[in-house]
């Protein structure tokens, strides 16, 4: 299933904007604040935004922009209240790929974010890779030199965060968010059985690099010297 950001502050709209677009087959998360917007997209690997231009800590253009500055490219459909030629024209110099302007039909928005997921998708590194590891994620297929391995969609998420955050510990919330949405509701256990299948996979497949646990602070990539 496709997963989307929606930035929008308003409950009710932003309510009705999820239920028309999981109802359609895509999956959603939602923010409602430029912080908390640009946090999730570090964490996640999203196929589109819906970004709504007025967020009480600012507008949706700022943030637009910073993610264009910083690199990522994933396609964003801007929502607005307003329609004036000049403010359509402005969103599009800050890096929107569509505009739609409030009120409008749900169908029209399914159809204009089902366009943006037909888009190539250009987030950051499309392979990222550290060590002795490539991650190609399109195909959901982690690679150690000749060696090859299938990861289902939560694994793929999580080796996608552990290698762009190579050098950082990332914690445990942030790996079940990228795994399963924000939005998801997540069994206990459910990180844990995820990480032993990915451990076993990096083993098969030859890699030295490991999925350590840094107690009390979360879970790292590292090499394993014995490995070698």
């Amino acid at each position: 299933m496709s997963r989307i950001l929606l930035i929008e502050d308003h409950e009710r709209m932003a309510r009705l904007i999820h239920k028309g677009l999981v109802a359609a087959g895509i999956g959603v998360d939602v923010a409602d604040r430029i912080d908390a917007a640009w946090t999730a997209v570090q964490q996640m690997s999203y196929q589109a935004l819906v970004l709504d231009r007025g967020l009480p800590d600012g507008d949706g253009l700022v943030l637009l922009q910073r993610l264009r500055s910083s690199g990522v490219r994933v396609p964003c459909l801007v929502l607005t209240a307003r329609d004036a030629l000049h403010d359509r024209v402005e969103g599009l110099e800050a890096g929107a790929d569509d505009y739609l302007p409030k009120p409008f039909a749900m169908d029209e928005m399914v159809a204009r974010v089902r366009a943006l997921l037909r888009r190539p998708v250009e987030f950051r590194a499309l392979d990222p890779s550290h060590g002795d590891l490539t991650l190609q994620s399109a195909a959901s297929v982690l690679c150690c030199g000749d060696e090859r391995v299938t990861l289902a969609p939560a694994e793929v998420h999580i080796m996608l965060l552990l290698l762009r955050k190579h050098e950082e510990v990332v914690r445990r919330n942030a790996l079940e968010a990228a795994a399963w949405g924000l939005s998801e509701a997540v069994t206990p256990n459910a990180l844990d059985v995820a990480l032993h299948r990915i451990r076993r996979k990096l083993v098969a497949i030859g890699s030295q690099q490991r999925i350590v646990n840094v107690r009390g602070l979360g879970y790292a990539l590292r090499e394993d010297d014995s490995a070698q």
